[in-house]
């Protein structure tokens, strides 16, 4: 029985690529377990560390609808970078040079701006493929 190689090259990519889902979902919760026992130790539960699990939450989401659909929606990650600056800002907000705080700001913004127009494109131009009323993030 012959075996294509491209069927065997495609079935090694699948294989790697969920390992490396599968190590992301694991590291993942095993930081989030840390963060976690880490609030304990402290007493204390802070804006930051709470951006921090939502962070890891977003990641595991992430890889969840990557399993589900094969797709990453682009979305995903944007709101991850907007989460992630947010606590760079809530986190350093005091050793921040003024103009640093606007970039990081204005970042902020512009990735916000992205997904509205992302959204919007979605909305407006619906892939081909897609049946009417579906619309892919």
């Amino acid at each position: 029985m012959h075996i294509p190689q491209d069927h065997i090259s495609r079935k090694g990519l699948r294989v790697i690529e969920y390992g490396g889902l599968f190590i992301i979902t694991i590291a993942t919760l095993i930081a989030g377990a840390q963060e976690i026992f880490h609030m304990f130790s402290v007493g204390k539960v802070t804006l930051a560390d709470l951006l921090l699990l939502f962070l890891y939450l977003e990641v595991i989401a992430m890889v969840s609808v990557y399993l589900e659909s094969g797709k990453l929606p682009i979305r995903m990650p944007i709101y991850i970078a907007i989460v992630a600056l947010a606590r760079y800002l809530a986190l350093d907000i005091k050793d921040m040079e003024s103009w640093k705080i606007i970039a990081i700001s204005v970042t902020i913004v512009l990735l916000a701006v992205a997904v509205l127009a992302i959204r919007y494109g979605h909305m407006k131009y619906p892939y081909s493929s897609m049946s009417k009323g579906e619309h892919e993030d």
